[in-house]
C-alpha cells in the first residue's frame, strides 16, 4: 500500500471498496454478540486474560511454534530453545500491548520500537530500531522480497503520519492495513510477524471495537492457517482493489474466529466447566 500522496485518507478509500462494508458489518455483529454475553458482564477480566493467552499461542503458531494451549499455560520457563523463546516473545507482546494503547495514536513508531524491544530482548544491539542496509531478516513465514532499508524508513513514516492524522475508516480496515504493511516491510531483523499481529490487536482495542481485548484475531489467523494467511497477504501486496478486499476480509474472518473462541470460553464459564 502506498502511504504517500494521492487520497487524503487512504484508509477511508479502502473502506469504500466493494465487499469491505460487508466484512466490517459481519465483524461488528460478531463483536456485539460476545460483548452481550451475560458472562461478560460479570467476569470480563477472566475472558480478557484467556483471550490474551490464546491470542499469544495463535500468533506464535503462525511464526512456527505451534504448541498446545495447555503447554503454553503450564510453562514458566520460555528460554529453553527457539520455539520456547518464540512463545515467550508472543506472551510478552500480548501483555505489553495493553500498556501502549494511549501512546499508539500519538507515536506509533515509538510503540513499534517498544514491541520489538519486548519481543527480541536477546538481540541487544539490533532491537527497537528498523533494520539497517545489509542486515538480514529472520521471518520464515513471509518469503516475499524485502524492501530496502530506505523504503522501509519512508513507508514507516508515512504509515505513522496516517495513524496520527486519524481516519474515518472502520477499525477493521485500519488494523488490516497496519498488519499488512508491517508484514510487507518487515522493518526489524526478527519477530516481524509477532509485532504486526500485536499492532493489529492494538488498533482493534484502541479504536473501541474491542475495548476489553476479548476478540483475539491471532486465534483466527492461526485457525485459518499459514497457507491462507500467505495467500491473503499476497492480495495485500498486489495493491489491487480485489487483493486489498481479500486481505481485509481475511483479517475480519480472523477476528470473528477470535470472537467464537471467547464465546466458547464464556459458555464454559457459564457451565462452571472452566
Amino acid at each position: 500500500m502506498s502511504t504517500t500522496g494521492g487520497t487524503a485518507d487512504p484508509f477511508a478509500a479502502l473502506g469504500a471498496l466493494p465487499g469491505v462494508a460487508e466484512s466490517v458489518e459481519s465483524v461488528r455483529k460478531a463483536v456485539d454478540r460476545v460483548y452481550g454475553h451475560r458472562i461478560m458482564r460479570r467476569r470480563s477480566n477472566e475472558i480478557t486474560s484467556e483471550a490474551a493467552l490464546r491470542g499469544a499461542r495463535g500468533s506464535a503458531a503462525l511464526s512456527g511454534a505451534d504448541w498446545a494451549l495447555e503447554e503454553v499455560r503450564r510453562r514458566t520457563d520460555f528460554s529453553g530453545d527457539d520455539e520456547a523463546r518464540l512463545v515467550g516473545a508472543a506472551l510478552r507482546l500480548t501483555a505489553e500491548a495493553g500498556q501502549l494503547l494511549s501512546i499508539w495514536r500519538q507515536s506509533p513508531l515509538r510503540v513499534l520500537a517498544r514491541l520489538h524491544l519486548v519481543a527480541a530482548a536477546d538481540k541487544a544491539e539490533q532491537v527497537g530500531r528498523p533494520r539497517r542496509p545489509g542486515e538480514p531478516v529472520d521471518e520464515p513465514l513471509i518469503e516475499q522480497p524485502l524492501p530496502d532499508a530506505a523504503e522501509v524508513s519512508g513507508r514507516l513514516e508515512g504509515l505513522a503520519e496516517l495513524i496520527i492524522a486519524g481516519s474515518s475508516a472502520p477499525a477493521l480496515v485500519t488494523a488490516a492495513v497496519v498488519h499488512g504493511e508491517l508484514l510487507a516491510l518487515r522493518p526489524f531483523v526478527s519477530h516481524n510477524g509477532l509485532v504486526a499481529r500485536t499492532a493489529e490487536r492494538i488498533v482493534l482495542v484502541g479504536s473501541g471495537l474491542d475495548p476489553k481485548s476479548v476478540c483475539p484475531a491471532e486465534v483466527g489467523h492461526a485457525e485459518l492457517g499459514r497457507t491462507a494467511y500467505r495467500e491473503a497477504f499476497d492480495g495485500y501486496l498486489s495493491g489491487t482493489a480485489e487483493g486489498m478486499t481479500a486481505w481485509i476480509a481475511h483479517c475480519g474472518r480472523a477476528v470473528e474466529l477470535g470472537v467464537r473462541e471467547s464465546t466458547a470460553v464464556c459458555e464454559a464459564l457459564q457451565r462452571g466447566a472452566a
